[in-house]
C-alpha cells in the first residue's frame, strides 16, 4: 500500500510538473527579453544625452525607437505578470490535488489516522499572495450563516432552502438540494457549511459511509472555515459507527487540540465517553 501512496503521489506531481516547467521556462525567456529592452533603451538614452548646450535637434527616428522599445517594455511586462498568475495557479492546483489523494489513499491505508493529516503545503513554497480581508457582514440576513461576508442573493437563498429542508427532516431533499447548490457554486465561501449539510442529509436517510466522506471532505477541504470543527467531530462519530473506534477516538481527540474554542469540544469528549475512548 505504500507503494500505492508514493505512486499515486508521483504521478499527481508529474500531473502539474509539465505545466509548472513550461511556465517557468517562458518566464526565464520573458526576463531575457526585459533585460535586453532594458539595455537597448539605456543605450538609446544616452544617445538622447548632450555633454553642454547644442542647437542639434533629436532626431525623429530615434525618439520613434525609444517610444517603441517602451511600448514593447510594457507589454513583455504585462506578459510576465500573466505567467507569473499561471505558475501560482498550477501550484495551488497541484497542492489540492496532492492533498485530495493523501486524504482518498489514507482511507484505504491500514492504521493510516486521518485527523493527523496537514492541510496541504502550496507546491513551490508560499504563493506570496495574501489572502483577501473578509468583505463586511451585508445586511441583516447572513448573520446565521457559518460565514462572514457578502453573498449573492441567490446563493443565498439556494442555501437557505436546502437548509429548511434539512431542519424540517426531508433529507432526500436536502441532501439533493445541498448537492445542487455545491454543483452551482463550487468551491464559494458556504462549500463547507454545504458539506456538512449533505452530511447529514445522508446521516439521516441510514447512509453513514457517505456522510463520513462528506466530513471528511469539509474538514480537509476547508480546515479553517467555521464547520470545520463540526465536521471534524461528525467525521469522528461517523468512524466509530462504521466500526472504526480507534480511529474514531484519535479523531475526535484532535477536535479540542485543534479548535480548542470550539463549541464542539464538549460534543466531542462526550463522544469519546460513549467510545469508551481511552
Amino acid at each position: 500500500m505504500q507503494s500505492v501512496l508514493r505512486n499515486m503521489l508521483v504521478g499527481a506531481v508529474f500531473l502539474t510538473a509539465p505545466l509548472t516547467a513550461q511556465a517557468q521556462d517562458t518566464l526565464a525567456d520573458v526576463q531575457q527579453d526585459l533585460a535586453v529592452l532594458s539595455v537597448e533603451l539605456q543605450k538609446l538614452k544616452r544617445e538622447l544625452s548632450t555633454t553642454g548646450a547644442s542647437d542639434v535637434t533629436v532626431s525623429g527616428d530615434v525618439l520613434q525607437r525609444v517610444n517603441l522599445i517602451e511600448s514593447e517594455l510594457a507589454r513583455v511586462t504585462a506578459k510576465t505578470e500573466e505567467l507569473e498568475h499561471r505558475v501560482v495557479t498550477v501550484a495551488e492546483d497541484g497542492a489540492n490535488r496532492l492533498g485530495d489523494l493523501q486524504f482518498r489513499v489514507c482511507e484505504m491505508e491500514p492504521g493510516c489516522d486521518l485527523a493527523t493529516i496537514g492541510q496541504t503545503t502550496t507546491l513551490g513554497g508560499e504563493s506570496g499572495v495574501p489572502a483577501a480581508p473578509s468583505a463586511p457582514v451585508a445586511g441583516s440576513g447572513t448573520d446565521s450563516l457559518p460565514f462572514e461576508g457578502e453573498l449573492a442573493v441567490s446563493e443565498e437563498e439556494d442555501f437557505r432552502s436546502a437548509k429548511d429542508a434539512l431542519d424540517e427532516g426531508d433529507f432526500q431533499r436536502a441532501a439533493d438540494l445541498f448537492a445542487n447548490f455545491r454543483e452551482s457554486y463550487p468551491m464559494g465561501p458556504l462549500e463547507p457549511a454545504a458539506l456538512v449539510g449533505e452530511g447529514r442529509a445522508l446521516e439521516g436517510m441510514g447512509d453513514t459511509r457517505e456522510a463520513a466522506r462528506r466530513y471528511l471532505d469539509a474538514y480537509s477541504g476547508f480546515p479553517d472555515s467555521q464547520s470545520a470543527p463540526e465536521a471534524l467531530w461528525r467525521l469522528g462519530t461517523k468512524l466509530g459507527e462504521l466500526g472504526s473506534v480507534q480511529e474514531a477516538c484519535v479523531t475526535l481527540a484532535e477536535v479540542p487540540q485543534r479548535y480548542g474554542d470550539s463549541d464542539y469540544v464538549d460534543r466531542a469528549a462526550e463522544s469519546r465517553d460513549t467510545f469508551s475512548c481511552q
